[in-house]
């Protein structure tokens, strides 16, 4: 895997964008700038891999545009050693920031080609502290809650109850929900387990779905 003087250039172009578009978190940005995007896509769209802008992975799923990652990630609020889920591994970008981030990730998707596509990529690429399940999503990983963050990548009509049981008191679940167009919404448990529910701006992202597919 190559990555050349002209990629840097064009993801320094592309974190200036973003930094434009309100993303603050240093930490994100450097992550950004630091991990190349066109690892994870088809050599068709190495050019076009530093555009704002999302493209087609395997199974009809796509790797996120740069902003939604770093927004999402935004709104969880990252810290070193956080332990976090991710619904939805995709081609494995957003589980490499978190990892990039310092946090302990545990990944699931539910197509088997793309848990193993992401699986291989990531360990040739030398990122620790990640681990990926092919799992439905929906029922998150009980065993190993509770989470810090948890992270959906996938359009939900309602935000699954299992994951909301698998959020640690003070940790963050971001999520997009709704149909067509999706409201980001950030929930908070508290002390007593009381949740507070953000919402923010509106995104399209691939459809939640349950199951698995081998």
């Amino acid at each position: 895997m190559e990555d050349q003087f002209w990629h840097k250039g064009l993801r320094k172009k592309l974190v200036t964008s973003l930094e434009s578009k309100g993303i603050t978190d240093i930490n994100i940005l450097h992550a950004l700038y630091a991990l190349p995007r066109h690892y994870f896509m088809e050599k068709a769209f190495e050019e076009m891999a530093y555009e704002d802008k999302a493209f087609p992975i395997e199974n009809g799923q796509t790797i996120s545009q740069p902003y939604t990652v770093a927004y999402q990630t935004q709104l969880l609020g990252i810290k070193k050693r956080d332990k976090v889920l991710e619904i939805g591994t995709g081609s494995g970008y957003q589980a490499a920031i978190l990892g990039l981030l310092g946090a302990r990730v545990y990944t699931i998707e539910r197509h088997r080609i793309l848990h193993l596509n992401a699986k291989r990529l990531l360990q040739k690429m030398g990122l620790k502290g990640i681990r990926f399940y092919h799992k439905d999503g929906y029922q998150g990983l009980a065993e190993f809650a509770p989470f810090d963050k948890i992270i959906v990548t996938a359009a939900a009509d309602e935000v699954p109850q299992k994951l909301l049981d698998q959020l640690a008191i003070g940790g963050h679940l971001v999520i997009p929900v709704g149909q067509g167009t999706q409201t980001m919404m950030r929930i908070t448990k508290k002390t007593g387990g009381e949740l507070v529910t953000e919402k923010f701006d509106k995104f399209k992202f691939v459809p939640f779905v349950n199951g698995i597919e081998n």
